[in-house]
């Protein structure tokens, strides 16, 4: 498998190269498992910069991020977290699903994200000013986020939007194909349960099968699973518990994938 595989949706990659010249934070939009995270690690391998990850999460502090003293040999020492860590090395500092981190930790984001591009330590008395190859880009799903939490009109302002979805039907067989090796037509049946599943969503209401889960199927069918088996497992199953809404899963499932029994 090509670690930087990545096939372009859209015009994200030239509006990606955009905001990183002008020095611009990006906020990538889009559903679950669309190529997100895949598309940040092709962008950092293109432009030659390191990508250091950090999932966000309730229990995400400002000090997760920015780094704290440790005691380290009977000393107390300060210790970078990793944004504060691609700020200094001029990193690519990627907040996967930003919408999961508290509002308080993300205040400590503005001085980056404005003309300063500042990163203030406060509890280390120290101030680290963003070189030019320095990019802050977040995510997050918005279609699907828990209607408790929201990213504020004020935060997601101060980022350039690109918003990305899943590919053309064609295109995404091609995905499935190179990332898995299975056969086209296979990768073909298996897209095209996708979006049907994806299409009778309003009635399901349910997170759609992401590209991820149909390159999770394809390599059990490439491993000798049969294609409703791997389907069951991969892109079925997680969707939902519900024995009703699997029962409907089942049927439309069944009606693209060989191999499929009636129920």
């Amino acid at each position: 498998m090509n670690d930087d595989l990545y096939f372009a949706g859209g015009g994200e990659v030239q509006l990606f190269e955009w905001a990183y010249a002008q020095h611009m934070p990006v906020m990538l939009t889009g559903p679950t498992g669309c190529g997100k995270t895949r598309f940040v690690e092709h962008m950092g391998h293109l432009l030659g910069r390191q990508v250091i990850t950090i999932s966000c999460h309730d229990d995400l502090t400002s000090a997760d991020l920015v780094g704290r003293f440790m005691v380290t040999g009977g000393d107390v020492v300060w210790t970078d977290g990793p944004l504060t860590t691609a700020v200094r090395t001029g990193a690519i500092c990627y907040l996967d699903e930003v919408v999961e981190a508290r509002h308080d930790s993300l205040a400590i984001l503005h001085s980056l994200t404005d003309h300063r591009r500042t990163l203030y330590l406060d509890r280390a008395n120290d101030t680290v000013t963003a070189p030019d190859t320095f990019m802050l880009v977040s995510s997050y799903n918005p279609a699907y986020r828990s209607s408790l939490k929201d990213l504020k009109p004020s935060f997601r302002q101060r980022f350039v939007t690109v918003p990305m979805r899943y590919l053309p039907a064609e295109r995404e067989v091609d995905v499935v194909v190179a990332e898995s090796g299975v056969e086209r037509a296979v990768a073909e049946r298996l897209v095209r349960c996708a979006v049907t599943i994806r299409d009778a969503d309003d009635v399901f209401h349910f997170e759609p099968p992401s590209t991820r889960v149909l390159v999770a199927a394809a390599r059990l069918v490439v491993a000798g699973a049969g294609e409703m088996e791997a389907a069951q497992a991969c892109i079925l199953a997680p969707l939902s518990s519900d024995g009703a809404i699997h029962d409907g899963l089942h049927e439309i499932a069944a009606a693209h994938l060989s191999g499929a029994a009636p129920r």
